[in-house]
């Protein structure tokens, strides 16, 4: 029988709360773990969930819309620049990580879009509706202008229909793989035609010319389906919630497949509403979620934004641009995901070559440590206690032992190390 841990468990101590935003951020400070600590689990989450202090982090830059693109190497690096600095100040950390989860999720090139203007206004609506019904989200979506452009939804007309949005819709962002037929995809693609992007101003825009009228079938349904009506008969099926339980969980919860019983107590939160907070507050307050401690591979960005908030290194120049181009070098550069399929997780991440440019910015980033800090973190646990790392296996605490006498390198080998990489 399942039973919620809250009401079990009630006040949590401080590893739960260090497991807890290990997970939902993109990487606790020592401070704001001990703001948590011994507070009501169930309000912790909450918390973590749904902050209510006000968000202080600086705003992404605007960018102009151009008709030839506007997505120089300069302004992409920029728009990536920006948003680093964004996810390191931000004091709201899971609805900053929610917008980079989607970003993963609705998978979107600055390549083929061609617009950083497009990519910026994504990354917006991702922050808009990422937390909130999803429904509304799938919607906003449907009519993203950098969506359309890279899935080839300006081609989609009632004399050509173009099926990638379509199927791409069903399979990785509403559905899963198996969930529906070829058949299904050409009836789908045929709701979706009609919005294309304004050559003018980068804005999506409906021409009802292009829209194929009439009643299509989708998923045993025949009804006049619009984009709209679409999204919401892809969200009403069983299928639907499930897959965005499993998707949640493989990201903020465990490698592992989920548990039949996580699942049902997510879908259960998410209910009628498609609330994705909800949704999110049942899994982190899920028995099983609180044991999954050291099964999950942090991405490249969660682990260098997380190391550069964790060690109070100061935010310049000097350290942004490497910081950058050692996200690039592992494998995840923001506003690139490599396909439509989003970045690899899990082991992907372990390889003996992202190994070595992991070591690199690690030590790049040990060198920018404020002496303050430094002086800190002389003691193996004292730095594990900065890294929320809740205990070194003997074998590192031989390398970090015997690395004390240099700082740096003490520091740079406990970011590299199984405990920091695995959380």
């Amino acid at each position: 029988m399942y039973v919620d841990w809250c009401t079990v468990l009630r006040m949590a101590d401080r590893k739960m709360v260090a497991h807890l935003l290990r997970r939902t951020s993109f990487g606790p400070t020592p401070a704001e773990i001990d703001a948590l600590a011994g507070r009501d689990y169930a309000e912790a989450v909450r918390t973590a969930v749904t902050p209510s202090t006000l968000d202080t982090a600086p705003v992404l830059p605007a960018y102009a819309y151009t008709q030839d693109g506007g997505r120089s190497g300069d302004e992409t690096a920029d728009l990536a620049l920006a948003w680093l600095e964004r996810m390191v100040r931000t004091p709201h950390q899971l609805p900053e990580k929610l917008v980079f989860f989607w970003h993963g999720h609705w998978a979107t090139s600055v390549e083929k879009v061609g617009s950083v203007a497009m990519m910026r206004q994504q990354l917006e609506t991702f922050r808009v509706y990422g937390s909130g019904n999803f429904n509304l989200f799938a919607k906003a979506m449907v009519r993203d202008p950098a969506l359309i452009r890279w899935l080839d939804g300006q081609r989609n007309s009632r004399r050509a229909p173009n099926e990638n949005l379509a199927r791409e819709l069903m399979e990785l962002f509403t559905l899963g793989i198996g969930a529906y037929t070829e058949a299904d995809v050409k009836a789908a693609a045929r709701a979706l035609t009609g919005w294309t992007v304004n050559r003018q101003d980068g804005t999506s825009a409906f021409m009802s010319d292009r829209f194929a009228a009439g009643k299509k079938t989708v998923l045993g349904v025949t009804a006049a389906f619009t984009a709209d009506s679409l999204v919401d008969h892809l969200v009403r099926q069983p299928a639907h919630a499930k897959f965005l339980a499993s998707r949640l969980w493989h990201r903020f919860g465990s490698d592992e497949p989920i548990p039949p019983a996580t699942q049902d107590a997510m879908v259960m939160a998410y209910g009628f509403r498609h609330d994705v907070s909800e949704m999110l507050i049942a899994m982190l307050r899920d028995e099983r979620f609180l044991a999954t401690g050291g099964t999950l591979v942090k991405q490249p960005v969660e682990w260098a934004v997380g190391a550069v908030r964790q060690l109070g290194v100061p935010w310049s120049e000097k350290v942004a641009k490497p910081l950058l181009n050692g996200v690039r070098s592992m494998g995840q550069m923001p506003l690139r995901p490599p396909s439509v399929g989003g970045w690899p997780w899990g082991a992907a991440w372990l390889t003996t070559s992202t190994l070595q440019v992991r070591m690199k910015t690690a030590a790049m980033l040990a060198g920018a440590v404020p002496d303050t800090v430094v002086n800190q973190v002389r003691d193996v646990d004292a730095l594990g206690h900065a890294l929320a790392v809740d205990a070194w296996t003997e074998r590192t605490k031989t390398a970090l032992n015997a690395a004390k006498s240099k700082p740096e390198r003490m520091v740079a080998l406990a970011l590299v190390s199984p405990e920091y990489a695995v959380h």
